[in-house]
């Protein structure tokens, strides 16, 4: 049987299987583990955590390395990831989901690592920013596709939550067997290390990695917090706010890519960092909920930029660094996760301004981080 021998239209298709099953379990979670579950607020938490804790842990991925290519261990959790949404609603109790949770989450956690690394490794560096970009994009198309889709099955069909699982659970595996079987297995360009390590060399992106993860925390937990708490949007507002966010993603996110190419990951990263620095402020202040929205759509573009603290690693690493330090740099980012929204949410009793106000000083500080960076990159392909 011919196989296809492309590593970008690999990589695209790898890109849609992660949303298709992980985007369902987000959308549909609160609701299942209420209506079904019969979920408080203690299990909610709990549950939460446990879906962090393969984040943390995702520096252990090289050891899988060293029991199968990375092509392959990319297969296989991404596997999992599907097997734990399929698996998700034939399992409504809390033990029950608390383990389908474990199970999707090491599989997402993972498969995102090596897919991210896969990434690195493959594509020329004068190529990477307008193709991260695209990936972006087809993710925010997928995950506009399942929340559509899903509105159809309950609302039109009134299908139950868990033959909603196990669809697109199901497709994702699918997808995945698809690449498996019909794509040829691909050579790496350099034999990556199957060690952890940090390097000393590599502290300002390590650093810049965990405010990253920090900032990514303040917008996830509080942003959309403050629009349901403070201005009273319904469930009906806010998944139209996500839609137009997702849309909004999949149109920017090319561009921004072309952007970071054009001008460099030094400028494309400080003009984030002064975006996030007002927007933030704003947060902290704003009293129109129009204009809430628009800063929340505003900071969602931004996580696009991510593109630029990528590429600046993939030009500045040992190409046969790229997998661990993936994993280490991924848990770095998760540290926040853990111990960021509990600290905050003590705090937002307080003053909620206070908690975007310390978003704002993290932009500040991974402002400030930027003098370090180089002025000129490498812009040769690792290859």
């Amino acid at each position: 049987m011919k196989k296809y021998n492309n590593r970008i239209v690999l990589l695209y298709v790898l890109a849609a299987a992660s949303p298709l099953a992980f985007g369902v379990w987000m959308v549909l979670l609160n609701n299942f583990v209420v209506e079904v579950a019969h979920f408080n607020g203690e299990h909610i938490g709990f549950l939460q955590s446990i879906r962090e804790i393969p984040g943390l842990l995702s520096f252990t991925v090289v050891f899988w390395l060293l029991l199968f290519k990375q092509q392959v261990a990319t297969y296989l959790f991404l596997i999992l990831l599907g097997v734990g949404v399929f698996l998700t609603g034939l399992f409504p109790s809390t033990i029950g989901l608390y383990i389908t949770t474990i199970v999707m989450s090491f599989g997402f956690h993972y498969g995102e690592v090596l897919y991210s690394s896969l990434s690195l490794q493959w594509l020329k560096k004068s190529e990477a920013p307008a193709i991260l970009g695209k990936q972006i994009s087809l993710r925010a198309f997928i995950s506009i596709f399942v929340m559509l889709l899903i509105f159809l099955l309950i609302k039109v069909y009134h299908l139950e939550y868990k033959y909603i699982y196990m669809i697109f659970g199901g497709l994702s595996i699918a997808l995945v067997l698809f690449a498996w079987i019909f794509f040829d297995q691909f050579e790496n360009f350099e034999i990556q290390e199957k060690k952890l390590f940090l390097r000393k060399k590599y502290w300002l992106y390590y650093l810049l990695t965990f405010l990253a993860g920090a900032r990514r925390q303040i917008f996830i937990v509080f942003a959309a917090f403050l629009l349901v708490e403070k201005f009273g949007f319904s469930i009906d507002k806010m998944i139209i706010i996500y839609l137009v966010n997702k849309i909004i993603s999949m149109i920017s996110a090319p561009i921004v890519g072309k952007l970071v190419t054009r001008f460099g990951e030094k400028l494309s990263l400080r003009i984030e960092y002064i975006s996030l620095m007002i927007i933030f402020s704003l947060y902290g202040i704003v009293k129109d909920p129009n204009i809430a929205i628009l800063l929340f759509i505003f900071d969602h573009i931004l996580f696009s930029m991510a593109i630029a603290l990528k590429t600046y690693f993939q030009k500045i690493a040992d190409p046969k660094d790229i997998t661990a330090t993936a994993g280490v740099s991924f848990a770095i980012n998760h540290i926040a996760a853990v111990f960021l929204p509990a600290i905050l949410g003590l705090l937002w009793l307080k003053s909620y301004s206070l908690v975007f106000f310390i978003g704002t000083f993290i932009a500040l500080l991974s402002f400030v981080l930027t003098f370090f960076m180089p002025n000129k990159l490498p812009k040769h392909s690792i290859q």
